[in-house]
């Protein structure tokens, strides 16, 4: 009994130290983003962005944790089928209040900044700034 018992606490003592880390991590990261956009966007746009990042990288979790949750329930998921698109569209239609406020928030971004929706998107449309991949 004594056994079960030291291995239930060293687990869950495991699991704060690794959570505890893991937000020293998120905040960290956050602490660098804002310092490396303050000087191109200033701080309100650097304060902004910082938390889109954060958003995104939540909403990244959520899906992973989501699919690998549907995934050990049953062997094939449908949702894996569709692409990136398709399952905003879903989450959007599925919590209709937080995507408008995500995206009353990328609306004010966009006009608060409207150069770094510019730089945004010739990023993701111009394919000669890509690096090409080694093989």
């Amino acid at each position: 009994m004594k056994a079960i018992l030291r291995k239930i606490i060293v687990s869950l003592i495991a699991g704060s130290m690794l959570a505890v880390s893991a937000g020293v991590l998120v905040v960290s990261a956050a602490f660098a983003v804002f310092g490396v956009l303050k000087a191109w966007v200033g701080p309100p746009g650097a304060a902004a962005l910082t938390a889109l990042a954060a958003a995104i990288l939540m909403g990244v979790v959520a899906v992973s944790f989501e699919a690998w949750a549907q995934s050990s329930k049953s062997g094939k998921n449908p949702q894996n089928d569709q692409d990136l698109v398709q399952r905003l569209i879903a989450m959007a239609q599925e919590r209709p209040i937080l995507s408008a406020g995500a995206l009353a928030g990328v609306v004010a971004l966009a006009i608060r900044n409207p150069a770094l929706v510019a730089i945004v998107v010739k990023a993701f449309l111009d394919p000669k700034s890509r690096p090409a991949k080694k093989a």
